[in-house]
């Protein structure tokens, strides 16, 4: 089903290059506790030999923090960097292999709230697993966890430089947002029903930083269901979605006919993203986030933002 598919699914060169780069050596670990996204503090005496990552995104922190040589187990959905692909498989976020995680042994399993069930997480912690959990909803989350598993790592003075190099990149977009109109968008993460990213998502927090107005911003569910005849009262000047033009723009082309008023469909503003990239709350969130910036405000991009 597309809905679940989005759960299980979930966005400069120099990020890139950050992302892939060679495992180093461990910096002297803090000494500070830390506290996961559940509030629970989760003591670390020693840095983690092996890692088991529940998550794409948290894939994605692991590498870019120099630790891909301990993580021993990961999921099918973990495609980033190329070498993530290689590391054994214990799962598919939701249905996961206990028995196998418990033969790799490993020091720490980080899972998240949203990708992972809450029964994984209870049954992880009743197996006498470390766990430490993410729920990046927004830029400041990433930044945040990102933080905690540089702390975790030895690598915080690492952790706190990538950081400050991803705020540049974010704050000159945001900028250039505030000076330009903010156009209005509708941003799918499903069809059957039609389901949509509301104001407590990671997916808002893009569209907002890109200088949108998320028409689902109001509502207090994370994924509100629309009707046909909501969408079009509330008339948008983008439609978003994810995935290739033949599984996102044609099904919103051929399937909702009625929509050819919009005034997204009479400007041809329907834009399908590459889920890897946008649906991962993780070190390529400003590359995310420049890149969408520039498909809506094409112009503006070019006269605002750095090569």
């Amino acid at each position: 089903m597309q809905i679940k598919l989005f759960h299980i699914v979930i966005l400069t060169s120099l990020l890139a290059f950050s992302c892939a780069k060679r495992d180093e050596s461990p910096e002297v670990r803090s000494s500070n506790p830390v506290k996961d996204d559940l509030g629970i503090v989760v003591p670390f005496n020693d840095v983690p030999k092996k890692i088991i990552s529940m998550a794409p995104n948290l894939t994605e922190m692991v590498y870019s923090l120099g630790m891909g040589s301990r993580l021993v187990g990961n999921t099918l959905y973990c495609t980033y960097p190329p070498e993530a692909r290689k590391v054994t498989k214990v799962g598919d976020m939701l249905t996961i292999d206990y028995e196998k995680i418990l033969s790799l042994k490993p020091d720490l399993v980080l899972i998240t709230v949203e990708g992972n069930a809450k029964d994984s997480y209870i049954k992880l912690k009743n197996l006498g697993l470390k766990v430490f959990v993410s729920n990046p909803r927004n830029f400041d989350g990433i930044k945040k966890t990102y933080a905690d598993l540089g702390k975790i790592f030895g690598k915080a003075r690492q952790a706190d430089s990538t950081i400050s190099l991803w705020q540049a990149q974010y704050d000159s977009v945001t900028t250039a947002a505030g000076r330009i109109e903010h156009p209005k968008c509708l941003f799918f993460v499903g069809f059957n029903p039609i389901m949509v990213a509301g104001k407590n998502t990671f997916i808002n927090g893009l569209l907002t930083s890109a200088g949108l107005v998320n028409i689902a911003g109001d509502s207090q569910q994370n994924y509100p269901v629309y009707s046909r005849e909501e969408i079009l009262k509330r008339n948008p000047d983008f439609l978003l979605t994810t995935g290739t033009s033949h599984t996102g723009g044609d099904v919103i082309r051929n399937n909702y006919t009625e929509w050819k008023s919009l005034k997204a469909v009479k400007n041809n503003n329907i834009i399908v993203l590459d889920p890897d990239l946008y649906l991962r709350p993780g070190p390529r969130f400003t590359k995310a986030l420049k890149e969408l910036f520039l498909k809506i405000h094409p112009q503006e991009g070019r006269k605002y933002l750095r090569p």
